[in-house]
């Protein structure tokens, strides 16, 4: 049944809310910020047993290929895909749509990314068998919506509705879909509280399954130019044409994301169920979520010592950092920056490093 299975993991952004840790040159996706293997390493071992190597593509920056690679090392060269510029995710499902109808016209794939945090690995996998098993047999177009913890703010939410009719497979695994009904933006508290309330509101995950016939023809109903795109890109994969051919296909393409170009336009939206522990690391404040804290709420990574400090956010590796007297602070040295701010103000680390690259004599720390 997963014989035409295939996994894309988007892994092309800078994370520019992770400087100084996170440059241009080695962005969030290739740092071991959770521990001693890399965010991409840890998304393609979540595929192990499931989809094989030779099936997971990789899409990262034109720039970011080797490093990429050195990354995967398990896969296959031609599996890394380098966009040479940088366009958002629909443009980026439609060049891993071509590259694995290309290589397999009757694939389906799901698709990933490669800085999110995920557990329950057997209860992940299990859900993405069910969603390929059932985007084979079925003209859908599938989100993967997450089981809300909390009332979140910055996450996106799917609003479903009933239990779409699935195969018996999925019913034996005990993987539930539901019909869409909407998506919506990231809400403001009250809003967030009153969707969980309901209890018919999922986390959008940014995860998707489907059929690449599927997706390329919601693509034509929605945004013929990609689905012109794909078919354009199909001939020229595995090619020696393959580079001139993504070079002028992609650039004219519109930079818009995926859920704006399709996920809330189409008419044949399913939603998973995510039941598995699931956290999109966007932030410095995400990440103490998984890192380990001392009794005062300090999460850190390096030597640290604390005298009347609290619930700050530490990375110091290979130097040692004290504090006194502050809380809720993020300390992040590297070799060539030092980052300090509180940690309500985290989210403007990208303001910032939008200003040193402006800047001829501060860009090159970014």
């Amino acid at each position: 049944m997963l014989d035409h299975a295939w996994a894309v993991i988007l892994a092309g952004g800078y994370g520019e809310r992770f400087w100084p840790a996170s440059t241009a040159a080695r962005p969030k996706q290739l740092l071991s910020l959770l521990g001693d293997r890399t965010m991409l390493e840890m998304a393609v071992d979540r595929l192990d047993g499931l989809i094989p190597p030779s099936r997971v593509v990789v899409l990262t920056s034109a720039d970011l290929v080797d490093a990429t690679a050195a990354a995967a090392p398990d896969l296959p060269a031609e599996n890394i895909i380098g966009e040479p510029m940088r366009r958002d995710t629909a443009a980026a499902v439609a060049l891993a749509t071509a590259v694995v109808k290309g290589r397999d016209p009757s694939a389906v794939f799901c698709v990933l990314t490669a800085d999110h945090v995920i557990g329950d690995l057997g209860t992940f996998q299990s859900i993405l068998r069910s969603g390929l098993e059932l985007a084979s047999a079925a003209d859908v177009l599938i989100t993967i919506g997450v089981e809300p913890r909390f009332a979140a703010t910055g996450y996106g939410y799917v609003e479903a509705a009933e239990v779409y009719p699935t195969l018996e497979t999925s019913a034996e695994s005990g993987v539930e879909f539901r019909k869409v009904s909407r998506f919506v933006e990231k809400p403001d508290r009250p809003t967030a509280d009153a969707y969980l309330a309901t209890g018919n509101f999922w986390w959008n995950s940014g995860m998707f399954i489907w059929s690449a016939d599927s997706v390329r023809n919601a693509f034509e109903s929605h945004r013929p130019e990609l689905a012109v795109f794909i078919d354009e890109m199909i001939p020229a994969v595995d090619s020696t044409e393959f580079a001139d051919a993504l070079e002028s296909g992609f650039e004219p393409l519109e930079k818009i994301s995926i859920d704006y170009a399709l996920m809330e336009r189409a008419d044949n939206i399913v939603m998973a169920v995510g039941t598995f522990a699931w956290d999109d690391v966007g932030s410095w404040p995400a990440v103490a979520n998984h890192l380990p804290s001392d009794e005062h709420g300090n999460a850190f990574v390096g030597e640290i010592e604390v005298l009347d400090a609290s619930s700050n956010i530490v990375l110091s590796e290979g130097r040692f950092t004290a504090l006194i007297g502050v809380e809720d602070l993020v300390v992040v040295h590297t070799e060539d920056a030092t980052l300090i701010c509180p940690k309500d103000r985290a989210e403007e680390v990208k303001k910032l490093v939008s200003r040193l690259r402006e800047n001829p004599e501060r860009n090159d720390l970014v």
